[in-house]
């Protein structure tokens, strides 16, 4: 059994963001393939599973169990379970990264900007 989907059939109206949940498409993994502009990136929260960030094109700034990390093409960054993280365009160009999630399913808990 394979599945086949274009990146782009997974992207809300108005976003560069692919959206891919294992559960819809039979895997074991989830991921955001994000394409974002200078400035742009999630707030602070945690997975009760690793995510691992591989970036592709650009310069992102990672904050995880509040240790900043810059990251370039080529860089991959692995956060554990129930670590606060976020990232966000920390260049003057596009960022290009894949965020990939050990889970099926996205399960996201939005932390304060403090923890």
């Amino acid at each position: 059994m394979y599945t086949v989907v274009q990146a782009d059939d997974l992207k809300r109206e108005g976003s560069r963001t692919a959206v891919f949940q294992g559960s819809e498409h039979g895997s074991g993994v989830s991921f955001f393939s994000v394409d974002s502009d200078p400035g742009q990136g999630p707030e602070l929260h945690k997975h009760p599973y690793s995510e691992t960030w591989l970036v592709l094109e650009g310069e992102a700034l990672i904050t995880a169990d509040g240790e900043e990390i810059l990251a370039g093409p080529g860089t991959i960054v692995v956060v554990g379970p129930d670590t606060a993280h976020k990232f966000h365009n920390a260049g003057t160009g596009r960022l290009r990264i894949v965020c990939i999630h050990a889970s099926p399913t996205f399960v996201n808990e939005m932390l304060p900007a403090g923890e």
